[in-house]
């Protein structure tokens, strides 16, 4: 390798794992704080809150690498300008645009790496944050998961434990439905069998119900039944999908699919995490061409402060396109791919004459 490219390699990758330590600091203490306050009428050790704000803070570290991109490659600039070795490049017969393919090619390998190795750390943290935290928070006692088997909930409701299964989820009704109804000592009450229950708010109706209870039979055309959940509560349960690898992903997307489930959510974000290294990649790009057009600038502040500005608007951009796919107002390749080709011809317009600044 030449030894230009190791010293740009060298001297990216320290700018990078400075703004990645100090942005995982700042994290760090923003979670310890929402932890204490959480923590603060609740008796626990004085290190869960540390201990929960390091398992939380990844997820939210991920979320933040097209800032960490963006700001990694402007002090990478910043360390070049500052002992005018970029002139001192230019004059070894190092165009600029060399140099923005190096540090270009390093932020792809990068995403890469990130997403097949601290992704799945990070949501393996996650899923164990949430699993410790369900315990202290008022629906601790209430589950639902997604299985090969369809929807599993398990309901406490006036001393009564309530375990149902659900074969699909038609729109609001749960279909092919068997509730097990146990008390307080988990011994059973009754057993429901319906085909289809509507579960447009928390007081269901079952519908053909056919009631099993001390060895007897009975049928209803319609029951109803007070729970803790209703369509737009099951729907957000299953929003939490940072928690869950790629792998983990891709098996609930199957059995998303078996419940007839909606898989929007789990789709979008198994294209996001897919073009992510492209992303991460034209945002060092974008970063790169405001410096090289700000060179002349003194304050470095400055010209951080007006990277992070149209970086925003970047940011706010993709989550724009990603609620409209969400919502179903644009496909969902449309709402995955079409900011990230705004922001290459963004990119394309702005690097002419790249060479000569």
């Amino acid at each position: 390798m030449k030894t230009y490219i190791k010293f740009l390699c060298k001297t990216y990758l320290s700018s990078f794992f400075y703004v990645s330590l100090i942005m995982f600091s700042l994290i760090f203490i923003l979670n310890l704080l929402s932890e204490l306050d959480f923590f603060k009428d609740i008796n626990v050790n004085s290190y869960f809150p540390i201990y929960l704000s390091l398992l939380n803070s990844p997820t939210f570290i991920f979320e933040m690498f097209p800032f960490i991109f963006l700001i990694s490659t402007q002090l990478f600039f910043i360390t070049l300008f500052s002992n005018n070795q970029i002139s001192i490049l230019k004059y070894s017969g190092l165009k600029n645009s060399k140099i923005l393919f190096i540090i270009s090619l390093m932020s792809f390998i990068l995403g890469i790496i990130i997403i097949t190795l601290f992704y799945s750390f990070s949501s393996s943290l996650k899923n164990f944050y949430l699993d410790l935290k369900t315990n202290y928070t008022s629906d601790g006692k209430y589950l639902a998961v997604i299985t090969k088997n369809g929807l599993w909930i398990k309901d406490v409701v006036d001393d009564k434990i309530l375990i149902i299964n659900s074969v699909k989820i038609d729109q609001n009704f749960l279909i092919d439905a068997y509730i097990s109804e146990f008390n307080s000592n988990f011994e059973i009450k009754r057993n429901i069998v319906s085909p289809k229950i509507d579960i447009s708010n928390k007081n269901w109706i079952i519908f053909d119900a056919k009631v099993f209870e001390k060895n007897t039979k009975k049928k209803f055309e319609t029951l109803e039944m007070k729970t803790n959940f209703d369509y737009l509560v099951v729907q957000s349960l299953f929003s939490n999908l940072s928690s869950l690898s790629i792998l983990e992903l891709l098996e609930l997307r199957k059995n998303y699919k078996s419940l007839n489930y909606s898989l929007i959510e789990i789709d979008i974000q198994l294209l996001k995490l897919i073009s992510f290294p492209i992303y991460l990649m034209l945002m060092t790009i974008f970063s790169s061409i405001i410096m090289m057009s700000t060179k002349q600038l003194k304050s470095s502040i400055l010209k951080i402060s007006i990277g992070l500005f149209f970086s925003v608007l970047i940011y706010y951009l993709f989550n724009f396109f990603n609620v409209l796919g969400k919502t179903e107002k644009i496909d969902l390749f449309s709402s995955v791919l079409l900011p990230i080709v705004l922001l290459t011809i963004i990119n394309s317009l702005m690097i002419r004459r790249f060479n000569e600044k």
